[in-house]
C-alpha cells in the first residue's frame, strides 16, 4: 500500500506525540519516585515545554505547506517567531519562583529530542519504500 507524503508526515507526527507522552509519563514517575516531587515536577515542566515546543514547530510546517496548503496569518507569524521569548519567559519565572528542580526541568526538554530520534529508528527499521 502506497501512503502519500501527507499521510507518512501525518502519521510520523502523531507516534512522535505518544511516544513524548510515554517518556514524558515515565520519566516524570521514575523522577518522581527516585528523587521526590521537586525533581519528578521539574521533569514534567521541561516535558511540557517541549511538548509545546514542538506543536509550535508542527504548526510551522503546516504552515510552509508541508502538510498542505495553509497559509499562515501575521498574528502566527510573528508568535511563532517569539515562541523562544515566550517560552524562555515562562521558564525563568517557573523556575525562579517555585522550588522544582533545574536539573529535572532541563532534562525534561529533552522528551521531544528522545521521541524524534525513535522514529528516525522506527523509520529506518520499518521503512517498505
Amino acid at each position: 500500500m502506497n501512503l502519500s507524503q501527507e499521510d507518512v508526515y501525518r502519521s510520523a507526527v502523531v507516534r512522535m506525540l505518544r511516544i513524548m507522552g510515554v517518556f514524558a509519563g515515565g520519566g516524570t514517575l521514575a523522577l518522581f519516585v527516585w528523587r521526590g516531587w521537586k525533581w519528578g515536577a521539574g521533569f514534567a515542566f521541561g516535558a511540557a515545554v517541549a511538548w509545546v515546543n514542538f506543536l509550535l514547530l508542527k504548526k510551522l510546517a503546516d504552515s510552509l505547506g508541508i502538510a498542505g496548503p495553509k497559509p499562515p496569518s501575521t498574528g502566527s507569524a510573528v508568535f511563532l517567531g517569539s515562541r523562544y521569548l515566550i517560552l524562555g519567559a515562562v521558564v525563568y519565572a517557573t523556575l525562579r519562583f517555585t522550588s522544582i528542580s533545574m536539573l529535572a526541568a532541563a532534562l525534561g526538554l529533552f522528551v521531544s529530542l528522545a521521541a524524534v530520534l525513535v522514529e528516525i529508528l522506527f523509520e529506518l527499521v520499518y521503512a517498505r519504500n
